[in-house]
């Protein structure tokens, strides 16, 4: 059966599609304690320096990241407030997974009692 495909939203539309790229979530992992120029997420992702700047151009425009300009360098930092919504969606499957394993726990206690 033919089922025709559905467009993917552009990247730049949201937190979550931009997150979708693994790059861009190494970005973010390496911004989150520190903010930190260009250059320097280059070296430690070792990754090309255009690449660099077109993820942090996307995640800037959905407000995941910030810049400021400090003399001739820009300095990007992550954007707590904007990343919350994905924490809060994540937590929802961390719920889900810790409610399941506790009763996978007691079905296994159960099992134990009767043996």
């Amino acid at each position: 059966m033919y089922r025709p495909s559905m467009a993917r939203a552009a990247t730049t539309s949201d937190a979550f599609n931009a997150v979708a790229e693994p790059r861009r979530r190494d970005i973010l992992n390496y911004l989150a304690l520190q903010e930190r120029p260009v250059g320097d997420i280059v070296a430690a992702l070792e990754m090309e320096q255009p690449s660099v700047s077109k993820h942090l151009r996307v995640l800037k425009d959905v407000g995941l990241v910030r810049v400021r300009r400090d003399g001739r360098h820009m300095l990007y930092r992550t954007n707590a407030e904007a990343i919350r919504p994905l924490h809060e969606w994540a937590g929802t499957f961390e719920r889900l997974w810790r409610d399941q394993l506790q009763r996978v726990k007691e079905c296994a206690e159960e099992k134990m009692k009767k043996t």
